[in-house]
């Protein structure tokens, strides 16, 4: 087994071990994920992964095929009365870019191009989730964010070829994933603590 082969086997296994609380804890009530977001990003990333393989990324390019996978069960689970459903005008802005986005990618001869769009559109995602977050960051995992920041580092570190089309978007998802878990932990220290009493004890662990 190569290097890369290796860190594209810890990516998955990251991605797994940080799924499997999450989805239970989304059955649980005790996190709710919020509908628009993921399904904007179960559909970019399964995209993504497909435009990773046509530029060779190879074994770095798995975790993210399998992440889509994943996205989209938890998107099925947030549709499905257990997720955050409330839609804001806000969240609809969100979407419609990130949707009407969407279709540009199969225009785009270029595999890089695609890339930039499906990244874009997936950055978009995060716009309903942080808005959640940040007024109700109990619901939401900042451990569930950092683990995935990690899991796209060692997505991009098990990339067998190098280049914008294959490590832009892992990239730029880790940044926005340690962006995304610094702002629940900063909400959280803020909430007063007469807040939080009244938070169910597993809503305040946000799962975890």
């Amino acid at each position: 087994m190569t290097l890369n082969h290796l860190l594209s086997a810890l990516a998955i296994a990251l991605t797994f071990i940080a799924f499997i609380p999450y989805i239970r804890a989304i059955l649980a009530g005790a996190t709710r994920p919020h509908l628009f977001s993921w399904v904007i990003w179960g559909s970019t990333t399964f995209v993504a992964f497909l435009a990773q393989l046509s530029d060779h990324g190879g074994a770095g390019a798995w975790p993210i095929g399998v992440s889509g996978i994943l996205t989209l069960i938890v998107a099925g689970l947030a549709f499905g009365k257990r997720g955050d459903r409330s839609i804001t005008g806000s969240d609809w802005g969100f979407f419609v870019a990130a949707m009407s986005a969407l279709p540009l990618w199969y225009l785009t001869r270029d595999p890089l191009w695609a890339v930039v769009v499906l990244t874009t559109v997936d950055l978009l995602g995060f716009g309903p989730t942080l808005r959640k977050g940040y007024r109700h960051p109990f619901e939401e995992s900042p451990l569930f964010f950092a683990m995935f920041g990690v899991r796209n580092l060692l997505a991009v570190a098990a990339l067998e070829h190098y280049s914008l089309t294959t490590a832009l978007f892992p990239a730029a998802l880790g940044l926005a994933c340690f962006l995304g878990m610094g702002m629940i932990v900063w909400r959280r220290s803020r909430m007063a603590p007469s807040t939080q009493r009244g938070i169910p004890k597993n809503r305040q662990e946000g799962g975890f």
